[in-house]
């Protein structure tokens, strides 16, 4: 049984008094940023460094008590908020914000847990370099999160989702102990990788507390394009343009229906968003090009006019200024904002083989409005890496909570089997947290998870670190 006081004075001495909140109101910490769940931890608990992480896991780990990392709090899986159990400490990472190193030569930037995303970009671009991990909440998330649930965003189509950005780490493990890999090589060819281990664990392996991330040179251009696309199949058709027109240029495709723009039209007119009225998909592009806006704006105009010879572009738009490039981005990042605007939801977080996105969304759609009669379809993503946020909004004018309570889990199934039919993923980038450990077992290999549940117990076999995340108890 846990000695209570004991540890929160233990606690106290390792952090100081202040770090240690155990009182009041704790819900910035406790709740989840979709408020799908409410815990109750038995302290919250603030370190500065990796040696006082590491002293709180061991006073933590003597008593048997389970351990919550946590960043921004901004995940939309429940993997960082305590259970209500109150015997939870949560660790949140949020002071441990200090970008120890840039290295020009090896093109990294070695930054702690608890930096936020946008600051890092900010501190890259101030060096003259670019960090190209993009995503809603980059104001609020941090780079530990990002890491922790592999983290994608909005430029995975050209540099790679948080684990292709990571060169090393620094993590505290489930006894205590440091384990420094935060070198940075690029060849390191000695055993097994334990970087991509801890990457996607959710915190439930160890708690990442630094990390040795890739910087790129920032491109001399960078333009965006809006474009109308007559069926997801010409949104798909465009993709296999702009790849072969713009290479390594192309850093950004996203695709966002209809239904999805009318709420951002209906709850942030003044976005004004553009041709969405007259086609049932719109694409944003975006294309960095290393050597000139006269050569970026050269290379788009010959997609656009391939494009609307081909059939697959109805109408397009390209920015003008980075003032109009970054509002039509902005649009994107509004349709979460939007939904939330409109009432409860149901989010689906998937990945397909981009060849199939157009059969899935098709068949999918057409099975949900058949047995979900009203439902609205919210379909926009990243088509580009095959990851489609196909989310379902309760039927206009209903109780939204209770679509949720009766329906959520028939509609999940739904989903998720589609996605099983098609060969695809039930969690592309926000992870499984406990929302979907449950349902794991439907769709991973059996050998997989036999194979997770090894490493878990071998890494943290007192099962402190984040329980009942990812692997269900």
């Amino acid at each position: 049984m846990t000695d209570r006081p004991a540890l929160l004075d233990a606690l106290r001495a390792i952090v100081g008094a202040p770090h240690v909140l155990a009182e009041g109101d704790l819900s910035a910490y406790e709740q989840d940023w979709r408020r799908r769940a409410h815990g109750r931890a038995l302290a919250v608990v603030r370190p500065a460094g990796t040696a006082e992480v590491a002293a709180v896991v061991l006073a933590c780990a003597a008593q048997g008590v389970a351990i919550v990392p946590q960043g921004g709090n901004t995940g939309l899986a429940v993997g960082g908020v305590p259970d209500g159990s109150g015997t939870q400490v949560v660790l949140s990472l949020r002071r441990m914000d200090a970008v120890r190193a840039i290295d020009g030569a090896n093109l990294t930037l070695t930054v702690e847990a608890g930096c936020i995303l946008q600051n890092l970009q900010d501190v890259a671009q101030g060096a003259g370099y670019l960090f190209p991990l993009s995503l809603a909440a980059e104001g609020s998330c941090t780079i530990g999160g990002n890491l922790a649930t592999n983290a994608g965003g909005t430029q995975v189509v050209r540099y790679g989702n948080a684990r292709e950005l990571c060169l090393g780490l620094e993590v505290v493990t489930a006894q205590g102990e440091v384990w420094d890999g935060l070198t940075g090589l690029r060849k390191d060819n000695t055993g097994y990788d334990l970087r991509d281990l801890f990457i996607g664990s959710e915190g439930t392996l160890g708690v990442i507390t630094a990390a040795t991330m890739k910087l790129h040179p920032l491109p001399a251009a960078r333009l965006t394009a809006w474009a109308a696309v007559p069926s997801m199949q010409a949104a798909v058709d465009l993709l296999g343009l702009a790849h072969r027109h713009l290479g390594a240029g192309l850093t950004g495709f996203e695709v966002m229906g209809r239904f999805a723009l009318s709420l951002v039209d209906r709850h942030y007119p003044q976005l004004r968003v553009p041709l969405f009225r007259d086609s049932p998909w719109c694409v944003l592009l975006e294309n960095s090009d290393h050597e000139s806006e006269a050569h970026a704006r050269t290379q788009f105009e010959r997609l656009l006019e391939a494009a609307l010879e081909a059939g697959c572009v109805t109408d397009a738009v390209v920015a003008e200024s980075l003032a109009q490039a970054a509002q039509l981005w902005h649009i994107r990042e509004s349709i979460p904002l939007a939904q939330a605007e409109e009432g409860l939801n149901i989010k689906h977080d998937i990945s397909v083989p981009i060849a199939r996105i157009p059969a899935f969304v098709a068949e999918t759609d057409a099975l949900l409005e058949r047995e979900v009669p009203g439902v609205r379809l919210v379909d926009f993503g990243h088509l580009g890496d095959g990851n489609l946020h196909y989310n379902v909004q309760a039927p206009e004018g209903g109780d939204a909570r209770a679509f949720l309570q009766n329906e959520e889990e028939r509609i999940n199934t739904l989903v998720f089997d589609a996605v099983a039919r098609h060969h695809g993923s039930i969690s592309a980038e926000h992870g499984i947290g406990s929302l979907k450990a449950t349902k794991l077992p439907r769709y991973k290999s059996p050998v997989a998870l036999g194979m997770m549940r090894a490493i878990k117990g071998a890494l943290d076999p007192r099962g402190i670190m984040n329980p009942g995340r990812v692997l269900a108890e």
